[in-house]
């Protein structure tokens, strides 16, 4: 029998869903006007604030500029420096490390380095012109990625990030970005990397380049990438790992002048988030709903209604913080529920926390079984078995009284 097959939203008056702890009083104090924390498990947003403001990611840009690299490239493949490249302005390899000449070739491993240890603005278009032939059509690219990826309010004008009106981007989206430049082995390897040599054709080394984040290797800090412009401010996209617990901060627009304010905002916001609890939105074995549903008690004939708790398996626990108390949405889907075949804790459905990012599933079971049926009806099948008894009775005393008179027949 088939009672119910639908999915039921549940919608539960905020003010009582959602405790309002969005931010406590403890919450760190920094410089930067955007920063975020998301699980990099689970894409749960632990901590944020202006999160989907428009920001410039000057050259956290990288992020996805090696991301496209690697996609398209292998370590051993040989890049050639082009005139796009050697024209390009400020933190230069060619003009800050060595003067680099159109023609001479790297390794595609050596052009990651330069592009995100030592951030090379020229390097970023060299990738563009290898890559896909010219540094327009590497921007489509780039753009094409920020859309696969789900972003809406992303756009990219320039593969190293240097100001336009038109390249801007958003916290949230950023962070998103920089997951997926991080799960890429080969660019993971690199910004998790201290120090750095880099060859060239022209066989004279670049020796001993240090890794801009300051952070790498303190904290559980394994990687990330600064930028900055005057426009953009100090910003920087960090990835931790304490415990075997991944973690992604994002903090943008930092105070632009001492580089170190970006690195205190981002080792404040990753401590807090490490010590953050979940809020308990239901806990375990608590009646979420109560189901009537209709049956048979003998499989056909009249019906009876049965109340049946929809009880939640496991704590349900969520980071209580202002975009999922205004976005969260617990949805309940409720399986064909069978009262002939339910039994103490029988899975009848799933809760999930529809969250940005996140979309944890909770089992939902039931304390009602069979047995509970039959408990429910006691009297009514107790009152068939008296009938079907005193029906045998009657049948006995019918069929002996018919074999009796059968006897007498005979000696008469």
């Amino acid at each position: 029998m088939k009672f119910l097959r639908s999915t039921l939203v549940v919608t539960i008056i905020a003010a009582l869903m959602f405790p309002m702890t969005a931010f406590a009083d403890d919450l760190p104090t920094i410089k930067g006007t955007e920063s975020l924390v998301v699980d990099i498990k689970t894409g749960e947003i632990i901590y944020g604030v202006n999160i989907d403001q428009k920001v410039y990611p000057a050259s956290t840009t990288k992020l996805i500029t090696s991301l496209l690299l690697a996609e398209h490239n292998k370590k051993t493949d040989i890049l050639k420096y082009t005139e796009s490249a050697k024209v390009q302005p400020q933190y230069s390899i060619n003009t800050n490390l060595k003067t680099m000449k159109i023609g001479e070739t790297m390794t595609a491993d050596d052009v990651m380095k330069a592009l995100m240890i030592y951030s090379a603005n020229d390097i970023a278009y060299m990738v563009a012109d290898n890559v896909a032939g010219n540094s327009s059509k590497f921007i489509d690219m780039m753009n094409k990625k920020a859309a696969d990826l789900g972003l809406k309010n992303t756009h990219f004008t320039s593969p190293n990030g240097l100001h336009d009106d038109n390249h801007y981007t958003t916290t949230y989206e950023l962070s998103v970005i920089g997951i997926a430049a991080y799960k890429n082995p080969w660019v993971k390897e690199i910004m998790g990397t201290s120090k750095v040599n880099i060859n060239t054709s022209d066989n004279k080394p670049i020796l001993d380049i240090p890794n801009r984040n300051k952070l790498l290797g303190k904290y559980g800090c394994t990687g990330g990438k600064t930028g900055w412009t005057t426009q953009a401010g100090r910003c920087l996209v960090a990835f931790f790992n304490r415990d075997g617990r991944e973690l992604v901060g994002v903090v943008m627009n930092s105070e632009y002048g001492e580089d170190t304010a970006v690195f205190d905002d981002m080792k404040k916001i990753i401590d807090y988030s490490y010590s953050l609890k979940k809020t308990t939105l239901y806990s375990d074995g608590q009646t979420i709903k109560t189901l009537d549903i209709k049956y048979k008690p003998l499989g056909f004939g009249f019906t009876k209604t049965m109340s049946i708790p929809v009880i939640v398996k496991g704590d349900v626990k969520y980071y209580a913080n202002d975009i999922n108390n205004k976005e969260m949405k617990p949805e309940i889907k409720l399986s064909d529920i069978n009262v002939w075949k339910l039994s103490k804790d029988s899975k009848i459905g799933t809760l999930t926390l529809s969250q940005r990012g996140a979309n944890p599933i909770f089992y939902l079971v039931t304390s009602v079984s069979t047995g509970s049926i039959v408990k429910d009806n006691i009297l009514l099948y107790g009152g068939i078995l008296l009938l079907i008894l005193l029906l045998l009775v009657f049948i006995f005393v019918v069929l002996h009284n018919l074999h009796r008179g059968s006897k007498r027949r005979r000696y008469y």
